[in-house]
């Protein structure tokens, strides 16, 4: 079965991402499409890019990375979590995929974003062309949670229908796009 990688795109403390990825997790395992991964860069903890080579070489230092660039590798699909910040996305989302390139390239993506009124798309627009020079698809299918804090209760993510319907059809099309594009891998 493809493995999906759930990239949870927060570090902050206290942040909703935890509890949205958990629910995704959820969905992900109730699809059965795939093998889940979850990858929390709060738990990474990657540094600020700390490589001396170009990740293009894959000549990589440090253990991290390796560890990084495996995680990545051994991906055949991913769902990005991630909240809107300032009309964009987080610092530690772009550093962690800056550290690699070859890894990602012919593997499809999902958002999920989350905010306030907006529901972090302005995030998910912002990252779409950088996943795009890495030669990745994002898909047209995403799943939009406006108001995140609304939707949390007991630090738990409680998903509308019309949230619970977007993150099927997510699934369905990365399940579908993994497969279309498992040759150029």
């Amino acid at each position: 079965m493809p493995q999906l990688t759930v990239i949870v795109a927060s570090t902050r403390p206290g942040r909703a991402g935890a509890p949205v990825a958990r629910w995704l997790a959820g969905r992900v395992t109730a699809h059965g499409g795939f093998d889940l991964h979850v990858a929390d860069l709060a738990e990474l903890n990657l540094p600020m890019m700390d490589e001396r080579n170009h990740p293009r070489l894959r000549k990589y230092e440090h253990a991290h990375t390796k560890a990084w660039s495996a995680i990545v590798d051994a991906s055949d699909a991913f769902v990005i979590v991630t909240p809107e910040y300032n009309h964009g996305y987080p610092a530690p989302l772009k550093n962690a995929i800056d550290y690699l390139v070859q890894e990602w390239a012919h593997k499809p993506v999902g958002l999920v974003s989350y905010g306030a009124v907006a529901g972090g798309v302005r995030s998910a627009q912002a990252i779409k062309p950088v996943l795009q020079y890495l030669k990745m698809i994002p898909i047209s299918e995403s799943v939009i949670i406006p108001f995140v804090a609304k939707h949390i209760v007991d630090g738990e993510f409680r998903a509308t229908p019309a949230i619970e319907e977007s993150a099927t059809a997510m699934l369905d099309e990365l399940r579908r796009l993994e497969a279309a594009l498992r040759p150029l891998r």
